[in-house]
């Protein structure tokens, strides 16, 4: 059972990295909240049908879904709207610093003392995102790699939410509430700053259907049975690899290369993010 969790969790990793092509076509159309907001109102709808019957939704439950879903909705914005000026590689690299911010949030909201691996992956993946962002020229980001790091923050935000208080919810459910609020918060803001002509074009509504039912709704349900079904340890390893599936997808699909300095730096971010995740094989230091 845990190889078949592995196996699944791996195509959660593929699933999510290859999905960044879809987040890169509509930045070439240059619409994001409009992206995101039919996307995630489309998953949301999409799951739907798999929440089990006869499950009451509580006010504790409405009220963690409205929170997880504004977190998701800046985590979401800040993501596609930084694609629009840096590449699909950067945003799936620089997305992947969450799971190196997470134990500092834990630390900061529920006092849960960050392991001393962690220290060493932020310094690592901090020189990592630079070599990434520059290519090495400069001491400034990019904007769209500011806006993936500050993305990134809320990314992991809404790691600690999941993990603290979506855990006592039936999670289809929980995923589609929230993945509706998410949707609903980017199309108000699409229909502020953008125009609906926008979604028109059908690479853009073909990258709507794969990020909605993929991307969303099914990577999320394989990764929920999968995590029940191996270790933390494991899950966060494999899932990881979406970095690199993204890297991949965008120099296959998109054509976008990486110089070799780049390509040094998306190297030590994985290592960071995989090396932060190997703390419960290590003893703390006291």
């Amino acid at each position: 059972m845990r190889l078949k969790a592995n196996l699944t969790l791996f195509a959660v990793a593929l699933i999510w990295g290859t999905g960044f092509i879809s987040q890169g076509i509509a930045g070439k159309y240059h619409v994001a909240y409009l992206f995101n907001g039919v996307s995630f109102i489309l998953a949301s709808l999409i799951l739907l049908p798999f929440i089990p019957r006869g499950k009451k939704i509580s006010r504790s439950q409405i009220k963690w879904m409205l929170i997880a879903g504004v977190i998701l909705f800046f985590a979401t914005a800040l993501q596609q709207v930084g694609i629009l000026f840096t590449q699909v590689a950067n945003a799936g690299f620089l997305t992947s610093l969450y799971a190196v911010f997470t134990p500092f949030m834990l630390w900061l909201g529920f006092h849960e003392r960050p392991h001393w691996m962690d220290m060493v992956a932020v310094i690592a993946a901090t020189i990592g995102a630079w070599f990434l962002s520059t290519a090495g020229n400069g001491f400034q980001f990019h904007h769209g790699d500011s806006l993936e790091v500050i993305g990134a923050i809320f990314w992991g935000m809404h790691f600690v939410v999941l993990g603290k208080y979506a855990s006592r919810f039936e999670p289809i459910s929980f995923a589609s509430g929230h993945f509706f609020v998410t949707g609903v918060l980017n199309f108000i803001m699409g229909l502020a700053f953008e125009g609906l002509f926008l979604l028109t074009p059908l690479p853009l509504i073909g990258a709507i259907l794969y990020r909605a039912s993929l991307s969303i709704g099914i990577g999320y349900t394989l990764q929920v049975w999968g995590q029940n079904h191996t270790s933390p340890t494991d899950a966060a390893l494999i899932l990881g690899l979406e970095a690199v599936f993204a890297g991949f997808a965008a120099w296959l699909v998109l054509k976008q290369g990486l110089v070799p300095l780049q390509i040094f730096g998306c190297a030590i971010i994985l290592v960071a993010v995989m090396f932060s995740q190997l703390k419960n094989l290590v003893p703390a230091r006291s």
